[in-house]
């Protein structure tokens, strides 16, 4: 409960419009993608960085705690308000505010979507390529909150990749600059990115400068079909060994493969195993010569058979067929886990035959899509909350998962961040000391613990429902 002092002095900063306190308003600022959920005291919506300066300072002296929010397509609880307080919505914050087209930079707020701010760079013959799944909805602050990456991230890298600069509101209200319009500095500490995937717990992002390029000139994109999960998982390793690096190569598994044709009917053949969706681009000359070289090197690993997309329509089509897995999985069973397990590139096909193994031992369904060619894999558990004895061999399951990722090599999140679900894990990851360092500088910024707490440190377990 907020104390009524509070709401007064929020709707002082914001107007008493952009406070809400309606149950209906509250319970759509209480969920993202992970179906977890927990109900706000109330929601600030922000149109300014100044706005956010005050609201921060108001909770930080009123002892609330504060949670930053775009669209809630994380898959991490990162945006749920967890142990109650105020979410504060950014999205109104959504300007794209210049794109510098002679040093291909552009500076936008965190509220601008991902698809927005490609398809207006292009007007401008730029590229901005990270991509993930939710582009249609998510936001360039989310992106970078949480890291994302996208299906282009093989070739042209992920979100870190592109962020030049930011300014922050910090935990104390100050307003932050980092990094500068230049493309190369090195100028002490890398302030930039230690706020890139903080997932909001270090502050809250009100503008961001990205780096921008120039577009391929053509593209091939090929369908390939496997009779087995490891056989599509060696062809992506002797891919890249004959030094060819598809701007896109995705694996999808037999279930998701079926779930995907139930829903956009493309001619998928459902018998099949496993697929790889690849697409090689660059300068003509150069994508003929790699779509023969990756043909040779698919049937030599044994494909069934490969296809080419004729034209741009039946290319978007695949890879609008490929953004649909994570949603058309969820209409298999009531509950949806998508995890995010990240392994090196040679250890894709162990991997894989770990996930097969645990589905079996635990006889749960999961389907399996992701960013093969990154060795990022999304293995999906199908389930129904309801059935508990289901959701403690989930837990098991997933325990397995991350244990095994991580002996490979790997790591908890290849693009969906830590949040609050993985917190348990980053010990695993980093060990006492690693988890140590991360608490501490969490602690140097935010003493009180107020900024979206108990997020990626996890310094406190806090129990959440299903929606």
């Amino acid at each position: 409960m907020i104390d009524k002092n509070i709401i007064t002095e929020l709707e002082n900063i914001v107007g008493k419009s952009n406070v809400l306190t309606d149950p209906s308003d509250l319970m759509l600022y209480s969920y993202d993608a992970t179906q977890f959920y927990r109900v706000p005291d109330l929601v600030v919506v922000v149109h300014n960085s100044d706005e956010v300066s005050k609201i921060v300072k108001l909770t930080r002296k009123n002892n609330v705690n504060l949670y930053p929010r775009g669209s809630g397509t994380n898959l991490s609880g990162g945006s749920i308000p967890a142990d109650g307080g105020i979410v504060i919505e950014l999205n109104r914050l959504n300007k794209i505010l210049d794109i510098d087209v002679q040093n291909r930079i552009a500076v936008v707020e965190p509220g601008v979507v991902a698809a927005t701010l490609d398809a207006e760079v292009s007007k401008k013959g730029l590229f901005y390529p990270p991509d993930p799944g939710s582009i249609a909805v998510a936001t360039i602050g989310g992106c970078v909150a949480e890291g994302a990456g996208g299906l282009r991230a093989l070739k042209y890298g992920t979100t870190k990749d592109y962020i030049i600069g930011l300014e922050v509101v910090l935990p104390n209200g100050d307003i932050l600059q980092t990094g500068s319009l230049a493309l190369r500095g090195s100028p002490g500490f890398d302030l930039t990115h230690l706020f890139v995937g903080s997932e909001g717990t270090l502050g809250i992002i009100t503008k961001i400068a990205v780096r921008l390029i120039y577009p391929a000139k053509a593209r091939k994109t090929f369908l390939i079909m496997y009779d087995s999960v490891g056989l599509a998982g060696t062809a992506v390793a002797k891919i890249i060994e004959n030094k060819i690096i598809p701007s896109t190569m995705e694996f999808l598994d037999k279930i998701t493969i079926n779930a995907v044709e139930d829903f956009k009917k493309i001619g998928l053949p459902r018998d099949i195993e496993a697929l790889l969706l690849i697409e090689i681009d660059g300068e003509a000359e150069d994508v003929e010569a790699s779509a023969k070289i990756l043909e040779d090197v698919c049937m030599k690993v044994g494909a069934r058979s490969i296809s080419v997309a004729k034209d741009d329509a039946q290319r978007l089509d695949l890879m609008e067929a490929r953004r649909s897995a994570l949603p058309v999985l969820a209409r298999l069973k009531p509950t949806t886990i998508l995890e995010d397990a990240t392994v090196p590139r040679s250890k894709v096909p162990e991997m894989l035959e770990k996930i097969h193994d645990i589905q079996g031992k635990y006889d749960l369904m999961i389907g399996s899509f992701g960013h093969a060619g990154d060795g990022n894999l999304h293995p999906t558990i199908l389930v129904d909350r309801r059935n508990k004895e289901e959701m403690k061999k989930v837990d098991m399951a997933i325990k397995e998962i991350f244990d095994y990722c991580i002996d490979l090599g790997g790591t908890l999140t290849g693009e969906h961040g830590i949040g609050i679900v993985k917190a348990p894990f980053m010990e695993k990851e980093f060990k006492k000391e690693g988890l140590s360092l991360f608490r501490d500088i969490k602690k140097a910024l935010d003493p009180d613990n107020k900024l979206n707490p108990n997020k990626v440190v996890g310094a406190k377990e806090v129990h959440l429902d299903y929606i």
